[in-house]
């Protein structure tokens, strides 16, 4: 009985008249059980703890992110009272839905995966909802906002908050310090260990991207004026597949017929890798002419500015800025499109012919931006009739299925891909009048379970080849161009092809990096 006045004092005080210290140290510790666990599951997985070198970092790392986040919420506490408990509140909330998609999928909240976050469309976004998402949100984020809330806080003295932040800032230099030989190992890791520190990964990382976003907004570098080389009728469709990897194509070699369709087309299959692990990156890096940091004129805006018919068609997202006459996105496209097969990919197709021959000019490059293969709803990317393989995988956590389910689901979209491709060779071939190519290449891979790896984002500096080895197809109408006997090719290769089947002559024009032969009407750059 004695201690049970004891207790009810305690609790008491942590609604009521509670230091703002031990408020901010509470949060702090909350912080690191709730949404912790994958950062020091990956320290577990890179330090040897049999040795006193990795003990020292695995506490020294606990110490460090105690204090470091007991810092940040004392000041936002103390200095912004209420507002500073809404921004607390928003960040356990926020925690907790990153904490899902960790889990969930693995994957890192670097600056690539912030720009993911916020240039997905409102469609996919809904694809990732689940039971499990909304029980990570209650528990992990609704619940501690209550009490952040519900709790009335002493804020004491300015004395005591100088002298409180002083020694919280002493002890994080001592640790950091005290660590001094183990920076190399933390610089080693520096880029995973920042993308799963909560709640500093997608806070630097926002931050990050608005800042790049800016600079990008800038007006883009023109390019040096092009010249059309001759009058010939020449299109190209170029089509920029979604989360395609190379190796569940069977024209590839895989096992099963993924590419019933296009083994009969006499495609020319090149191995390819992209340039990042996420869309918005390797979407610039197809476009652009080089490997800049740089805003450049990117291919469709250099081709329309020089008088080529452009015409871009999209059910995705993730495009630099386009300036271009014919931008037509899905809503567009579903006003003229008959038949269930509209709310799929195949809706890129409508009246393709005729808007191509419709403006009456004789270059033309088509370009049809897919979503396919983007997970994680796989199995909701194709029409029924596209279920070639089953049992497949209905579920967005993806762990949750078997191997066969998840892979059957993913193969199917690459069938539906092929019956894709084949269509549009089919219209290429009744377009005699035209020489013609079709250039199929995918931003990125995907990963489908591989070392518990999911979908894609992950850096390219340490990503798994499953998500940056691509299938690169090419199809030519007969006797247009004679390819080179080319091996590996890069993104980069598709601004130049381009160029040379179109025959524009431009300075910035580099033949190494054409999939053609040398056409007498190209000029290579200086």
């Amino acid at each position: 009985m004695l201690k049970y006045p004891k207790i009810k004092n305690f609790f008491s005080k942590l609604i009521n008249g509670m230091p703002v210290a031990y408020f901010a140290a509470l949060m702090s510790v909350i912080n690191l059980l709730f949404f912790y666990f994958p950062f020091f599951n990956f320290v577990l997985n890179n330090v040897n703890l049999s040795s006193l070198n990795g003990i020292v970092i695995f506490i020294s790392l606990i110490v460090v992110v105690l204090v470091a986040n007991f810092f940040a919420f004392y000041l936002i506490c103390f200095l912004l009272r209420f507002v500073g408990k809404m921004i607390i509140a928003l960040s356990f909330i926020i925690s907790s839905l990153a904490i899902y998609f960790i889990v969930t999928y693995n994957v890192i909240l670097d600056g690539s995966m912030i720009g993911n976050v916020f240039n997905t469309d409102y469609d996919e976004a809904m694809s990732f909802f689940s039971f499990k998402m909304v029980l990570y949100v209650v528990l992990f984020g609704l619940l501690p906002c209550f009490y952040i809330f519900r709790a009335k806080l002493n804020y004491g003295t300015w004395k005591r908050f100088v002298t409180t932040a002083s020694l919280t800032v002493g002890l994080i230099l001592v640790v950091v310090f005290a660590n001094a030989g183990n920076w190399l190992w933390i610089d080693k890791y520096a880029k995973e260990l920042g993308g799963l520190v909560m709640p500093w990964s997608y806070t630097v990382n926002t931050v990050r991207y608005q800042m790049q976003k800016h600079q990008k907004n800038k007006v883009e570098i023109l390019l040096p004026d092009a010249i059309i080389g001759n009058d010939e009728k020449d299109v190209v469709v170029l089509v920029i597949g979604e989360s395609a990897r190379r190796h569940n194509f069977s024209l590839y070699g895989y096992e099963k017929p993924t590419n019933p369709l296009l083994e009969g087309d006499s495609v020319y299959v090149f191995d390819a890798t992209s340039c990042t692990t996420y869309t918005t990156g390797s979407l610039k890096c197809i476009l652009e002419h080089e490997d800049t940091g740089e805003l450049y004129e990117i291919l469709p805006n250099y081709l329309y500015r020089n008088g080529i018919e452009v015409i871009w068609r999209t059910t995705n997202w993730g495009e630099p800025p386009l300036h271009i006459k014919h931008y037509q996105v899905r809503q567009d496209l579903m006003q003229i499109c008959q038949g269930d097969d509209c709310e799929y990919d195949e809706v890129l197709l409508t009246d393709l012919e005729k808007q191509i021959t419709a403006n009456g000019n004789n270059k033309v490059l088509v370009v049809l931006h897919t979503s396919t293969s983007h997970g994680p709803q796989y199995s909701k990317k194709y029409p029924p009739r596209f279920e070639v393989f089953t049992p497949v995988c209905n579920s967005v956590e993806l762990a949750n299925c078997t191997r066969d389910e998840l892979m059957n689901a993913y193969d199917n979209t690459i069938v539906y891909t092929d019956y894709i491709l084949h269509q549009i060779i089919d219209i290429l071939k009744q377009m005699n009048d035209y020489n013609s190519m079709l250039l199929f290449v995918s931003d990125h891979g995907e990963s489908l379970g591989e070392k518990n790896l999911y979908m894609h984002g992950v850096p390219i500096s340490i990503a798994p080849k499953e998500q940056y080895e691509i299938p690169f197809i090419v199809w030519l109408s007969d006797n247009s161009r004679r390819l080179k006997p080319n091996k590996e090719l890069t993104q980069h290769h598709v601004f130049h092809s381009v160029l040379d089947f179109l025959g524009v002559q431009s300075p910035v024009y580099n033949s190494n990096l054409s999939i053609f032969e040398p056409n007498s009407d190209m000029q290579d750059k200086p």
